[in-house]
């Protein structure tokens, strides 16, 4: 099995909040302080809670980051590690990924998630989580629509199964713009449904490279990883994709990894995986409820396994995880990562060149690796010099206002 090494070297620099004008900026001063009074309100917290976290805006950006005050969580040691070369830093004066971090894991040491009192395991975005579901309502119909034509067919042309796939692909890459991080429930976001502007925003398509990936392959026994993302209508698409995927038999297995506590506002945990199928099996249409009855089906039998791993939420790189976690995604066949943040900590939330080749960075990883990620944040790779001049010119956002995905893949 291949080592995680880093990518290429020498690396850039981290993308940092320190430049004002910069969506890191933007995002430590003002989305942080947000996100923490959006939780407030949309939770009845004991007023100590509401002590701790109203502490945290106060610190927002200028105090110096503090060692996590959490001595009941599994990860104390490894966060006691990572954060001590910062302490003595303000917000803007470390890297922005691990500020992300290290803004939502205040945000579970506040509440007392670890603790062994009234908050133990308490979610504070399930309010959130659970009303970004139920405005999918449309989506969910179509998907449930479409699985059920392409899985009572299962064309044997594979030219054909090969555009159902792709479908399901563009689909699910536009589920990760339902990301309550970056918008609230109630917030005008970008929400792309019409199926030829989900084409025409792709700035890197390799689902018919995916496709030929796949429909080549003589093993019957593949495993295919994915690293979910957000709940709602993702996770939504994450299901309906590997109900395919293990209906048409084109894997024997697929892992979800999940995160071991709530993080990113919206971000799955194996709890919202199980809710999302109870959901879905109390939808009125039935292409929708048979999702649920296949897919918990596969869990029954394990050819669907659900893990979580503190990594997850860590403020670590890929070529930084545990061995242990280097070895079991080592043994997938294909890893499927989800969302931007996720594709931020495989690129290492640096300053690369946007034309830095997507293969070169992530050379790195140990087996075949898509990325199915809308953009919302300044990183990108694999575009042409052409694509980033017109994009700079039409969309001087487009690096992180949520209206551009890709979806690429590092074949081994």
């Amino acid at each position: 099995m291949k080592k995680f090494t880093t990518p290429i070297t020498p690396l850039p620099e981290p993308l940092s909040g320190l430049i004002s004008g910069t969506f890191a900026h933007y995002t430590i001063t003002e989305r942080f302080p947000k996100i923490v009074k959006e939780t407030l309100a949309a939770n009845d917290f004991p007023r100590w809670v509401v002590e701790n976290l109203e502490s945290l805006i106060a610190e927002i950006p200028l105090t110096a980051l503090s060692q996590l005050d959490d001595p009941a969580a599994a990860d104390k040691e490894a966060w006691q590690r990572d954060l001590t070369p910062y302490l003595g830093k303000n917000w803007l004066e470390v890297p922005w990924f691990f500020a992300e971090m290290y803004f939502y894991r205040r945000i579970i040491a506040g509440i007392g998630f670890h603790g062994s009192g009234e908050m133990h395991g308490y979610d504070p975005f399930l309010r959130q989580k659970e009303r970004l579901l139920t405005m999918a309502n449309d989506s969910i119909a179509r998907l449930g629509d479409h699985l059920e034509k392409a899985l009572y067919t299962l064309k044997e042309n594979s030219k054909e199964r090969c555009a159902d796939l792709q479908e399901l692909l563009v689909s699910n890459v536009w589920g990760n713009q339902g990301d309550l991080s970056m918008w609230s429930a109630d917030d005008q976001r970008p929400d792309h449904q019409d199926k030829n502007v989900q084409r025409s925003n792709l700035l890197v398509d390799d689902s018919e490279k995916i496709c030929n990936f796949l429909m080549t392959s003589q093993d019957q026994a593949m495993r295919v990883d994915f690293i979910l993302d957000n709940y709602g209508p993702e996770l939504v698409h994450d299901i309906g994709l590997a109900d395919y995927l293990l209906s048409a038999n084109q894997f024997s297995t697929v892992r979800f990894h999940a995160k071991p506590t709530p993080h990113y506002v919206s971000d799955a945990m194996i709890k919202d995986v199980h809710s999302t199928l109870k959901y879905l099996a109390e939808r009125p249409q039935r292409a929708v409820q048979a999702v649920a009855e296949r897919v918990n089906g596969y869990l029954q039998s394990g050819r669907l396994e659900l893990t979580d791993d503190y990594f997850w939420t860590s403020p670590l790189y890929f070529w930084e995880m545990p061995e242990s976690l280097h070895q079991e995604l080592g043994k997938a066949d294909l890893v499927i990562s989800k969302g931007d943040a996720n594709y931020r900590r495989l690129a290492g939330d640096l300053t690369w060149p946007p034309t830095t080749a997507f293969n070169e960075v992530m050379r790195y990883f140990p087996t075949s690796l898509m990325a199915l990620r809308v953009l919302k944040a300044e990183l990108a790779l694999g575009l042409s010099p052409q694509q980033v001049q017109v994009l700079d010119e039409q969309d001087p956002d487009w690096r992180f206002n949520g209206n551009w995905a890709v979806i690429q893949l590092m074949e081994i």
